[in-house]
């Protein structure tokens, strides 16, 4: 079977996981930057004299596709990437698969992740 792993860490720590990754053997995945809150609660800063909360802070987002058998060595590269020890260090999600397809071949499942 297949998982979709999906981990929110901080962008400063995306180099380090991505080289965590790579020595694992993972070499596929989508990056994106977005917005979240989580324990970190985000901070206040002032603008104009005005004091504003600000609660969506900078993360990275990666989704990770992988055959049952790379999940392991999958989400310890990201913690070994990821781990600073500090609040906002991030989040990993996995979550079954239900299906694959490389659309230039039409492979399906377990083929089509490679």
């Amino acid at each position: 079977t297949m998982k979709m792993i999906v981990a929110m860490i901080q962008p400063y720590k995306l180099n380090d996981v991505k080289q965590a990754l790579y020595k694992a053997d993972v070499h596929k995945m989508t990056v994106t930057n977005v917005l979240g809150a989580g324990q970190q609660r985000g901070f206040t800063e002032t603008y104009r004299g005005v004091e504003t909360e600000v609660n969506l802070l900078k993360k990275v987002r990666l989704e990770i596709a992988v055959n049952d058998e790379f999940v392991a060595k999958t989400i310890e590269a990201i913690i070994a990437g990821a781990r600073s020890g500090k609040i906002g260090d991030g989040k990993i999600f996995v979550m079954p698969l239900e299906q694959c397809y490389r659309i230039r071949t039409g492979e399906e499942g377990h083929d089509a992740i490679g």
